[in-house]
């Protein structure tokens, strides 16, 4: 029997990265009911799904008010919305899979955590990142002392130049204030890695950064408000609106279809829908006049329990969205770019082995395959009878306190921020 879902929030994550999984694998995964405030993903829901209209319900609140439905509910809706819906559906009695981050607020992270332990429920956090080939592999080399003792780690989260105009300037994650700092709403994924890669708990971070370019000061004489209502700076800007969602072959409704970026902007998106989305809604504004704040570039220093240093930096200043990493040794040294999937192991003196991640044919679900590495081993966790999932509650308000500390210490000018003080 698969395993049962219902959907709070069927938005990019929870209808279009982890619902998919259904499709291919009906016989673990099956929604049986879920919600949303907009009335056409109800709609899809319905329809790609098979999910009966009397069980699409018009707010979390009104899923959440019926008799358990599920084995599980899936909490996909906006940040500073995720523990609460979190905390009724344990109370009901469902496990949770919860989109990251958990919440920007400390409090409620334990929250959740002290009532996951108190229901005996799974609490499984969507830090997809660990159950990519890529990620794995690495962890498993590192294990293995294939370089011997850690010393130091190198991340860098490179967000690209369009995705942080999409999300972080025009979009849903823009304002600190409404959802949750950069170093969280991005990059949990990344201080969750970077602590699961050291294998021991962070002791102390240090952080800078700023919101430095995506600014009024900084826009160009001749920006218009609106990209198309007669911008004199459309040919030399590469944040055009009509560039990223009509005619980039990456980005564009002519060259991605309904995929991200366009199926945010539009549901079941068409050429004609983006335009009109592009001359009323929030995605067709000039990246100088958001009304954004959270940071377009930020550097974290992390010390850990076992004297493993590591770096992470995330820029927005890059031509692609991908993560690339560097762990140094005693005996060697590691390094690889998630996006071309493949590691280089350098063990020293010895010749360099080129460990190839490619799946033959390259297809892989969101994040490098990590989404549908997730519901994998979520549905077998479930199936299983068991609660203790490889991104459980513990483990993630660990790396959430490490994210929010570093925020910390940029907003005081670096200051070092001890986390068991913190």
């Amino acid at each position: 029997m698969p395993v049962t879902f219902a959907v709070c929030g069927c938005g990019a994550r929870g209808l279009e990265a982890y619902a998919p999984y259904q499709e291919q694998h009906p016989d673990e995964m099956k929604i049986v009911a879920g919600a949303d405030t907009r009335p056409e993903r109800l709609t899809m829901l319905r329809e790609r799904y098979g999910v009966p209209g009397e069980l699409c319900f018009p707010s979390d609140e009104a899923l959440l008010a019926q008799p358990k439905l599920a084995d599980v509910m899936i909490v996909a809706t906006q940040d500073r919305q995720h523990v609460p819906a979190a905390l009724a559906a344990l109370d009901k009695g469902y496990h949770v899979l919860l989109e990251k981050p958990i919440s920007p607020s400390l409090e409620e992270c334990r929250a959740l955590q002290r009532k996951a332990h108190e229901t005996g429920k799974a609490v499984v956090v969507c830090h997809v990142l660990r159950y990519t080939r890529f990620y794995s592999a690495l962890e498993a080399i590192l294990r293995r002392g294939d370089i011997g003792k850690i010393e130091t780690i190198d991340a860098v989260e490179h967000v690209a130049y369009w995705h942080q105009a999409h999300s972080f300037v025009r979009g849903n994650w823009r304002r600190s204030d409404e959802t949750s700092p950069m170093i969280l709403a991005k990059s949990c994924h990344d201080m969750d890695i970077l602590r699961w890669l050291a294998g021991e708990p962070c002791l102390r971070v240090q952080s800078f950064g700023a919101l430095d370019y995506f600014k009024a000061d900084n826009a160009p004489q001749g920006a218009a408000r609106r990209c198309l209502d007669g911008c004199q700076c459309k040919d030399s800007c590469p944040y055009d609106a009509e560039k990223i969602y009509i005619t980039d072959p990456r980005t564009g409704i002519r060259g991605r279809g309904a995929l991200w970026p366009c199926g945010v902007l539009a549901s079941e998106p068409t050429e004609e829908k983006i335009w009109d989305a592009l001359r009323t809604g929030p995605y067709g504004r000039c990246v100088f006049h958001c009304d954004n704040d959270v940071v377009d570039h930020q550097t974290v220093n992390l010390e850990f329990a076992n004297h493993i240093h590591a770096t992470f930096t995330m820029t927005a200043f890059t031509q692609d969205c991908r993560r690339t990493i560097k762990v140094t040794g005693t005996l060697g040294e590691v390094e690889g770019d998630m996006s071309e999937n493949v590691l280089r192991l350098r063990r020293f003196g010895m010749p360099e082995e080129v460990i190839d991640l490619r799946e033959e044919g390259g297809a892989y679900s969101g994040h490098g395959g990590g989404d549908f590495g997730l519901m994998s081993s979520f549905c077998k966790l479930i199936a299983g009878g068991g609660t203790e999932g490889l991104t459980g509650v513990d483990v993630s308000v660990e790396s959430h306190v490490m994210a929010l500390a570093a925020e910390a210490s940029r907003l005081d000018g670096g200051r070092t921020v001890t986390l068991s003080e913190f």
